[in-house]
Formats: structure tokens, sequence, C-alpha cells
């Protein structure tokens, strides 16, 4: 071939006619038979061992597992189905010499219509009815293997069971009764009605019960106030208020417990009873470090004196606000109990404060001691926990200097048509390890005192033992008593 296109002009040229002359064969056709057998056969023998060779592994059998694709043996063979041939799978063994003279493979296994790889896969079968639908747990397939729990569930141990000592079953406090006495009381004791409420003042509704808590240096606080029984059926709200608060941080923290409880048969002196319970906390809180002082010092004079006088002024705003309401100040009016304790560990000395009927026991060595003040013990010689220093010696000698400062009215001092008031009431007393002190309402205060009963109950699980959980010292103090149904507040403090 020349650089201008003409005929061949030497041997030079030879090459091209060899190539391109009509007796050379096209390379691409072959005379072999080529079917998919054989293409498929010509790929495994050229990744895997030759056909034919007996020897080596046997291949990895690619089949799902058994939860995958569960066999059903109860089917029977579909009709129509019998015949059909499918793509062939790799042939190994006997499977590989079995091949038929057209290149096709031939089935020995009965049946005739499956391969050497298995079932059919992704064939439809008309004739098998659905599966029915997974509504119950028996009807799903089981679960993969690694799911399965490998050993059977065991019950779960007791938390600390290690450290924890087993209670011997005579030990364990047995559950609340729901009455002591004589007989049940009139009403029973779950809630029936509930108070009527306005739609302008919903701020002013009072939860049926009220539970506080709290763990402070050697004491564990518990505190409840909830509706009576008779206040229960009638559907009227809860007269009594309970306001427990911290104020101050570490040693130096002071914890308040203020209980209150509305004038009877007066409607709104729920309402007296919260606000005289935030007052006090609002003054109590605000002179925090001051008291604390007093009490890590046991000043009871000190004590005494500036708790009067926050008293006071708490109670004297509840008149003036009867006074606005247009109201007389016995009908809008509430009794105050308060509770100090301090929170450092080593100080133990509890003080109680306040004005009006209530209770204030104390549990030492499985007996209840009554220590709620008198109204007439104001003055003598000082006592371990109560009184305040005389003002001169048996020999006349005045302890302080008179200034001539005329003295204020005192707690009976009343204004002309006024009714008398209650006297303050304080006490202060230093507790020792295994102590119970309970300050409560009228409600749980006339019980202790008139059904004996009651405090041998209270007695038994609450001396020597772990101090109660809050939905246990609910059931305690709610204990019903025949003869009364009054709202019950209590705040029991169990010492370490």
């Amino acid at each position: 071939m020349s650089q201008q296109g003409g005929r061949p002009t030497g041997p030079e040229d030879d090459w091209w006619g060899q190539l391109y002359d009509d007796s050379t064969g096209d390379t691409g056709p072959t005379a072999v038979p080529d079917s998919l057998d054989d293409r498929y056969a010509s790929a495994a023998g050229t990744v895997g061992r030759p056909e034919g060779d007996p020897g080596g592994e046997p291949p990895a059998d690619d089949r799902p597992p058994w939860w995958a694709a569960p066999e059903r043996r109860d089917v029977p063979e579909p009709r129509g189905h019998r015949g059909q041939r499918s793509v062939p799978g790799p042939r190994t063994g006997a499977a590989a010499g079995a091949t038929g003279a057209d290149g096709a493979a031939t089935d020995s296994r009965p049946g005739g219509g499956l391969s050497a790889a298995g079932p059919p896969r992704d064939l439809p079968d008309p004739e098998v009815p659905p599966p029915p639908p997974p509504d119950a747990a028996s009807a799903l397939p089981p679960p993969p293997p690694q799911f399965l729990p490998s050993l059977p569930p065991r019950a779960r141990p007791p938390r600390d069971d290690a450290n924890r000592v087993p209670r011997a079953a005579s030990d364990a406090p047995a559950p609340a009764p729901g009455h002591v006495g004589s007989g049940p009381p009139t009403y029973e004791a779950e809630p029936a009605a509930l108070p009527p409420a306005d739609p302008d003042a919903l701020d002013g509704l009072v939860a049926d019960t009220v539970l506080e808590g709290a763990r402070y240096g050697a004491c564990t606080l518990r505190a409840v106030s909830t509706r009576g029984d008779a206040a229960r059926h009638r559907g009227d709200p809860r007269r009594d208020a309970l306001l427990v608060a911290r104020f101050g941080a570490g040693e130096q923290a002071l914890v308040l417990v203020a209980m209150a409880t509305g004038a009877r048969a007066t409607a709104g002196t729920h309402r007296a009873a919260a606000q005289v319970c935030r007052w006090i906390g609002r003054a109590v809180g605000r002179s925090h470090a001051r008291l604390a002082e007093d009490l890590h010092a046991a000043r009871r004079g000190d004590l005494k004196s500036g708790l009067h006088r926050l008293t006071d002024r708490s109670l004297g705003r509840l008149r003036a606000e009867a006074a606005e309401q247009g109201l007389a100040p016995h009908e809008y009016a509430a009794s105050l109990r308060c509770l100090l304790l301090p929170a450092a560990p080593g100080c133990r000395t509890r003080v109680f404060f306040g004005v009006g009927a209530g209770g204030l026991f104390r549990l030492r060595d499985g007996v209840w001691q009554d220590l709620e003040p008198r109204s007439g013990e104001v003055t003598g010689d000082p006592v371990v926990g109560f009184g305040s220093p005389p003002s001169q010696t048996p020999h006349g000698d005045r302890l302080t200097m008179d200034l001539g400062v005329t003295a204020p009215a005192g707690p009976h001092a009343t204004g002309p048509g006024e009714p008398s008031r209650e006297p303050f009431r304080f006490r202060a007393s230093v507790a020792r390890p295994g102590d119970v002190l309970l300050m409560c309402s009228t409600g749980l205060a006339e019980p202790l005192r008139g059904e004996r009963e009651l405090g041998e109950l209270l007695a038994r699980r609450w001396a020597d033992a772990e101090p109660p959980g809050l939905a246990a010292f609910l059931a305690d103090s709610g204990a019903g008593v025949e003869g009364y149904a009054d709202d019950r507040t209590a705040a029991a403090v169990w010492e370490a």
C-alpha cells in the first residue's frame, strides 16, 4: 500500500492481502455449541476447580439459614410446575458428570423440576394459600437465634443483698390498719366530693393531701396535711395549711415547718391558714441568719422574744386582712404552729413556737410524752428546753437595766369588745438519738390524747425503726378513729 492510495507495487504490501483476503475466516464465531449452560460451566471452571475434579473441599452452601426461609414440608409440590426448568447452580461431583450431550444439566432427584442448587427461588406459587395475618404471637416466625436468651430468666435479687441483713418476718412492721378503737369511723376514708371552685380564683384551690419530706443533719423529716373525712364527705376544702421551707445553705441552713388551721364553721378560713403560713415563712426567712446563730448558741431567751415578735406581726396582718374584708377578727382567724430545725449535724436543738391549739409529743424509749406548753407556763425558773431566765436573782438583784420603757401589750391584751387571744407558746428541746418529735394540729392531737390505741399503734410503728417513707407515713398518720373526722396535719422528726 502506497502513500497515494494506489495498488500495491511490491512484496512489502503482502501483509495487507493476507489480513483482508477472502480466504481468512472470521475469528468471532466458533463451531463449538454455545448455550447458557456452556457459558456457566466455563465461568465456573475459571473461578473454581476444574470440572470433574473429585478432590478438594465442597463449595460453601449459599442457601439462607433455616430461620430466614423456613422449609415447608407439609405443602405438596404444586401441579403445573413439574418439569419446569430453572437456572442451574454449580455442578460438582456426580452432578457435573450428569450433563447431557446437548450441554444441559439433568436432575436425578424425584420430582424432576428441581435443580442441584436446591428449591427454586422467587417463583410464584398460585395454589398455595397466603399465610394468615399475624394476629397472634404463635403465627409469627421464630426470631433469629442471636436474639433468643441463652439461659432461662432468673428472679432479680434484691438490692444490696450482700450487705443487707435479712429482717425476720416477726420484725417487719405490719401494714397500718384502716382504723383503731371500738368501731369504724363515721365517714369513709376515701374522698367523695370535691370543693366548689370559682373560675376566676382557681389559684385558691386547695389539694386534698400534701406530703413533704427531707433529711438534714441528724434528723429526718416527714410532713403531711390531709383533708378530714367529714370535709371529704361534704365537699369542703381542707382548712389546714402546711409549709416546709429551707433558708440558707450548709450548716447555717434552717428548716421551717409551719402549719395552720382556719377557724371552724367560717367560709374562706382555709385562705387565712395559707396566708399566715406564708407570712411567718417570709418573716423567718428574712431573719434566718440571726435565728441560726441563736440556735447554735442555745440562746433560749433571744429565740423566744424574737419568734414571739415575728408571730405577733404575722397574726396582726391576718387581723388587718379581716378588717379589710369587713369581717370580725375571729371570723378570719387561724391557729399557727411552727418548728425550727437546724441543718448542722452537731446541733440537736429543736424549737417549737406558735399560737393556738394542737399537739407537741415526743416518743422516747417507746413511750409518748406530751410536751405541749401550757398557757400559764410563761415565767419561772428556766428548765431544759423551755422558759426564760428570771428577771432577778433570788436575792432581789435585777439582771437587766430598767430603762423606763413601757412594756408592749401582752399576749392576753385585747381591744374593747374583742375575745381573748391565745397565748404565745414556746419550747426549745434537746433531742437524743432515737427520739421522734411529733408536732400536729388538733385533728391528730385530740385522737392521740383520747384514743390510747392510736398512740400504741404509732409507737409500735415508729419506735426502734427507720423513718417510714412518705406513703407509709401518710397511712400511719391517717389511721381512722371513731368520732374524729377533722383535717389532720402532722410533722415528725426522727433523730439518728
